[in-house]
């Protein structure tokens, strides 16, 4: 579907708004030979690792689940393994299904090329989700309570990756006249809106605020499942906001009037997020009360 021819509606002189030029970020941190360290893959790496370290604290601090934590240290360790698969397959194959199967289809050998870009969070999310339910199972933890500690962190690696986006130069917004309107090097000569570091601080520093106080300031985590559906929630309609400013994917435009893709994969992340929420306070109240002490 063609998408709607876009204009500028400046009510000032485009000679006095000056756009902000991309920054010269060489995406290649390092070279040695053939290979290269690329700031793409660090920025995931990075968001792995912090989002590790913040795990890891969770399970030594058991107030924070209102008695013993449902997993270990040793185990929050272990799990990363499975995460980082879980974001990088499923990422990409979610990319290669969802948003351009009829290239990859003739390309097959392009599906493997992660550092060129095209990772799927929608992907990357059922990849994590797969990862933490084998993961729990193997070692007889509570899922939810594991997908509540999975969820506290997940805006971590979700700010790295959005900052992976802007330093490669993909996933931008619309045109825009916004005094900090971007011009891409492959998004043509119009500036645009920063949509990835739009995204960086809602689906990451707001939504991690959010589930922060969530987690140490109420009892949410002792009901399991709330903090993972209050994530779904926060992630999606964080993100139908920024589809707003966020240019689609050119083979793939608007579905309908103003809906994009983007759009349509995440409405199910929030009513599904208000079903766990709605069954985690449901389950909370069929838990029997304990018995009052008898005064001596």
């Amino acid at each position: 579907m063609k998408r709607p021819t876009e204009t500028l509606s400046n009510p000032f002189p485009t000679s006095e708004r000056v756009p902000v030029p991309f920054p010269e970020i060489d995406p290649v941190l390092i070279q040695v030979g053939p290979i290269a360290i690329r700031w793409y893959a660090l920025a995931y790496i990075a968001g792995l690792l912090f989002g590790w370290r913040y795990l890891m604290r969770l399970a030594d601090t058991p107030t924070v689940w209102g008695g013993k934590s449902p997993f270990t240290r040793e185990q929050a360790d272990d799990l990363l393994l499975w995460v980082a698969l879980g974001v990088i397959l499923g990422g990409r194959l979610g990319y290669v299904l969802f948003y351009n199967p009829a290239f990859y289809l003739y390309n097959p050998g392009d599906i493997i090329a992660v550092w060129n870009g095209g990772m799927s969070f929608h992907g990357g999310f059922l990849g994590v989700v797969l990862a933490i339910y084998l993961f729990a199972r193997k070692h007889s933890i509570p899922l939810w309570s594991l997908a509540d500690g999975a969820a506290a962190v997940a805006p971590i690696g979700i700010l790295f990756g959005r900052l992976a986006n802007f330093i490669n130069s993909e996933l931008w917004g619309r045109t825009t006249d916004v005094a900090w309107g971007v011009v891409f090097p492959n998004g043509g000569p119009l500036p645009r809106h920063p949509s990835q570091l739009y995204e960086g601080l809602l689906e990451g520093v707001l939504l991690f605020i959010v589930l922060r106080y969530l987690t140490h300031h109420t009892n949410a985590l002792s009901r399991p499942g709330f903090v993972a559906g209050a994530f779904f929630i926060g992630y999606g309609l964080s993100r139908i906001f920024v589809e707003f400013f966020r240019e689609p994917d050119a083979h793939i435009g608007y579905l309908f009037g103003p809906v994009t893709q983007g759009m349509v994969l995440t409405v199910p992340m929030i009513l599904v997020g208000a079903g766990i929420i709605w069954w985690a306070q449901t389950k909370l109240q069929k838990l029997p009360s304990k018995p009052a002490r008898k005064k001596k």
